[in-house]
């Protein structure tokens, strides 16, 4: 099934929004709950699976749901269709600060891999399946696990990254990164781990145990705050997770929590 063809603009910097323009029967495919706002006439639909194999019968629908729960997003996914007479515009916004990536498929041979959650919205012919990780090492220290996504065909999908996101072309070459830090990669790229470093290195390094190793030709996406690390500082400095409060005041701000109950 060929991809409509939807047109698209960032906007934000830190916290963006995609606005997806449809033209009339147009329709986008997105995660539940990544909408915004929407015009008249963009009629949504939850459905089971991307739609991109509209012919399937019961078994595929049944296949394509239990690899979404394998990759642990919703069973459903949103359809959103312009069903009026003129051009309506529907955004869509990542669940935490970050980039928001736009991809042509067509441009990068069709197909990309990318983190489990990383998946934010497509155009319709958008197949949205999962690629299992081969490699036992990669599997089991390798930060996303044996399972990750994989979005084929040949129109604009929409994936989203925490931080400032970077673009590498890759030749041939190897580049090492912390685990949390991939987003994406084109399938000319070999993904795999290696230790980091000696003994010392590994425990006392601060750089975990295990490095990711990206080699061959191809493009990768790279992320500078992956969620999990953001998440884990958040609870480390949460005061009733044992951390302290910093810059809100000190006895006041204290004060302020007794208040309203915190």
């Amino acid at each position: 099934m060929r991809s409509h063809e939807i047109d698209y603009e960032l906007h934000g910097d830190d916290m963006q929004m995609v606005e997806i323009e449809l033209d009339p029967q147009e329709t986008v495919i997105a995660e539940a709950g990544a909408m915004n706002w929407m015009e008249e006439d963009i009629d949504f639909q939850a459905k089971m699976g991307d739609g991109s194999e509209p012919d399937t019968g019961i078994f595929g629908k049944l296949l394509s749901v239990g690899k979404r729960v394998l990759t642990g997003e919703s069973i459903f996914m949103t359809h959103f269709t312009n069903m009026g007479y003129t051009k309506r515009k529907v955004t869509f916004a990542a669940p935490y600060p970050g980039k928001i990536i736009p991809i042509d498929l067509n441009e990068i041979g069709q197909s990309i891999i990318c983190q489990k959650d990383a998946f934010l919205c497509a155009a319709m012919g958008t197949n949205v399946s999962i690629a299992f990780n081969r490699k036992l090492g990669a599997g089991f220290f390798g930060g996303e696990g044996f399972i990750l996504q994989k979005l084929q065909g040949d129109g604009m999908a929409f994936m989203h990254a925490g931080g400032t996101v970077v673009k590498r072309q890759l030749n041939g070459e190897t580049l090492r990164v912390d685990t949390g830090c991939i987003v994406a990669f084109s399938p000319g790229i070999d993904y795999d781990i290696q230790r980091a470093g000696n003994l010392k290195s590994m425990f006392f390094g601060g750089e975990g145990l295990f490095l990711a190793t990206l080699r061959g030709t191809g493009t990768v996406y790279l992320q500078s705050l992956p969620f999990s690390r953001l998440a884990d500082r958040i609870i480390q400095h949460a005061p009733r997770a044992g951390g302290s409060s910093k810059g809100e005041g000190s006895i006041l701000g204290g004060l302020g929590r007794i208040i309203d109950g915190d």
